[in-house]
């Protein structure tokens, strides 16, 4: 975040926009899903986050922070589809006001549609009047809303956007590949070693990389979805971790975690601007001493 927010990595400010939104919706993922849900509840089992309204809060906040981490990279997908294969749209849609609007709507359409959320919990047990843990109410898995409600939470995320990114990536890479054969045609035996080449040639890697590594974190969650629906069972709450059943959600619950923590650092590890910026980040406390030291002496 420090690094892109710094706006030195030769990236338009649009772009840095949304990968300093990404790069920040991934944070709030780790903050609130993997410290207060996971690590919290699990450390400190005595602690505010084990209560009932405790743990609804931080499940309702870690699902609204993984949908933002995932539709905004689907916001930054059509964001460079729309900058590289439709140039009479780049100049009004791929601006700085846009990419602010396109990621507050998605911060609060997040968060309006995960609210429901802190209602499905109930108390696991209660002791001296406090409510604590959560468990899934019975009726999330009989009534129709609430069905329907988990059918379309899995639609809008991945469903949804793994069709975007993919559709979307393959349509670019197909324009990437067209523009460079013209540029073969137009350039002859001169395209040989073409920087421009290796650079399209970089993009179409990143992009698969991009729809791939989607695709194959979250299948083992989607997975697990239809597990739970096709054999009418909840989800699995146990002290044996060794189920099989119990692996194959959390397995599914961290690679999905994993998902959306990175893309952005596909995204950024892929330019060498941001490589280096970065290096002179993670360098800057020690050139700083050096500085200081020369200057005293």
């Amino acid at each position: 975040m420090i690094t892109l927010s710094r706006g030195r990595c030769g990236l338009s400010r649009c772009i840095t926009y949304y990968l300093v939104a990404i790069a920040v919706s991934d944070f709030l993922v780790i903050i609130t899903t993997v410290i207060l849900n996971r690590i919290g509840r699990i450390y400190f089992r005595n602690s505010v986050l084990s209560t009932t309204p405790g743990c609804a809060v931080s499940i309702m906040l870690g699902f609204a922070t993984r949908d933002g981490s995932v539709w905004l990279t689907v916001a930054f997908t059509i964001d460079r589809f729309i900058a590289i294969c439709c140039q009479s749209l780049k100049t009004r849609y791929c601006t700085e006001k846009t990419a602010l609007l396109v990621t507050g709507l998605i911060c609060a359409i997040s968060c309006v549609k995960n609210a429901p959320l802190y209602f499905v919990c109930r108390p696991l047990y209660i002791v001296d009047g406090v409510p604590w843990f959560c468990d899934r109410r019975p009726t999330y898995f009989t009534m129709p809303a609430w069905k329907a409600y988990d059918w379309l939470d899995r639609i809008l995320t991945p469903f949804f956007p793994f069709f975007f990114i993919l559709l979307l990536n393959v349509l670019t890479v197909r324009h990437i590949l067209a523009a460079s054969r013209a540029r073969k045609r137009l350039r002859g035996a001169a395209s040989h070693g073409d920087s421009e080449l290796a650079n399209r040639k970089r993009s179409i890697i990143l992009l698969f990389a991009i729809a791939l590594s989607f695709l194959l974190l979250w299948t083992t969650h989607v997975v697990h979805f239809f597990y739970v629906r096709i054999k009418g069972k909840g989800y699995f709450n146990s002290s044996d971790f060794s189920d099989p059943q119990y692996i194959l959600q959390e397995t599914g619950n961290m690679l999905q975690l994993v998902s959306s923590c990175n893309n952005v650092f596909i995204y950024a590890v892929a330019q060498t601007k941001f490589r280096e910026e970065l290096k002179s980040v993670l360098m800057w406390p020690f050139t700083g001493c050096v500085k200081r030291q020369q200057y005293t002496l």
